[in-house]
């Protein structure tokens, strides 16, 4: 393996870095309560890779088990216990444990537990995942036929 190609191919570097503070609001609190921080978004990331922290309340549900065709994705535990699949079974992700599932890989995440939990979420490369985050509170508004186009349209497929 070795490095990519360069993109920055200045000499002396530039001053390009963002804090983004850790008390900022949530960029979005989802109806269930989830809140979520749009840490790096893929267009901030120049389509690098999408970083969210998303912390859900005691025994809130999360994602069935689903997979993306065209970004990796992958979590990493900040607070709480997460249930999360593999692809073959569900495991209690406990903080500090991390789960990386490459394109193509059956995965899921739910809290089940009686605490609050929070998570990085990664996405590699940077996806427009916001769009999909803002619009899953309006599924129950969808029919059967824009739901499925909206799950298309954000790469994700969900079992059957």
């Amino acid at each position: 393996m070795t490095y990519p190609k360069a993109r920055y191919h200045g000499s002396t570097g530039e001053v390009s870095a963002r804090l983004r503070p850790g008390t900022n609001e949530p960029d979005l609190v989802r109806t269930s309560g989830t809140e979520v921080h749009y840490l790096a978004t893929g267009a901030s990331t120049g389509g690098l890779f999408g970083l969210y922290r998303w912390s859900m309340g005691p025994a809130q549900g999360g994602a069935e088990p689903h997979f993306h065709r065209t970004i990796s994705e992958s979590f990493y535990i900040l607070s709480g216990s997460v249930r999360v699949y593999n692809g073959k079974e569900w495991l209690n992700a406990e903080v500090g444990d991390f789960m990386h599932v490459p394109p193509g890989g059956i995965h899921a995440f739910s809290n089940e537990s009686d605490a609050a939990a929070s998570m990085l979420i990664h996405f590699a490369p940077g996806a427009p995942r916001e769009s999909y985050f803002e619009n899953l509170n309006r599924l129950g508004e969808m029919s059967e036929f824009e739901r499925e186009a909206f799950f298309v349209a954000h790469d994700n497929h969900y079992l059957k």
